[in-house]
């Protein structure tokens, strides 16, 4: 029987073509797809190490804010000079240098903690304020 509008096929043509992908096109997909995987894993990485990092800046922004508020809190009145010391912050050793310098105003100094990590030779972070000379 003949269907209208449609002619009858015979022969080698007659069989059903499956459609599929050639080894070619498969291999071409994956390699699109690993590309993409490789690029997506990149840049989760560099995301964690970005939030290291930045949680470490912050940390020592913190222990110079409090080193500052301390010398503010004890009224102190430092020597013009270079210290250095270390502290305890958020479970982790933390070492500071605080340089104490004169202004032209002579009742007034100016004071620049930088603190860095216990293993690390890298300023994480750099503070600058100033002290007034407390009253007699």
């Amino acid at each position: 029987m003949v269907e209208a509008g449609r002619p009858r096929r015979s022969g080698p043509r007659a069989r059903c073509r499956i459609a599929g992908f050639t080894l070619v096109e498969v291999l071409v997909a994956l390699s699109i797809l690993a590309i993409a995987l490789a690029a997506v894993l990149r840049t989760v990485g560099q995301a964690g190490y970005t939030s290291i990092a930045l949680n470490d800046r912050a940390q020592a922004l913190w222990v110079a804010q409090d080193h500052m508020t301390r010398l503010q809190i004890v009224r102190a009145w430092p020597e013009p000079r270079t210290s250095t010391g270390t502290t305890q912050w958020g479970g982790r050793e933390w070492r500071w240098r605080e340089q104490v310098v004169t202004t032209p105003n002579l009742g007034i100094r100016r004071i620049e903690i930088e603190v860095r990590s216990a293993d690390d030779r890298e300023s994480l972070a750099r503070v600058a304020g100033y002290l007034r000379k407390p009253p007699p």
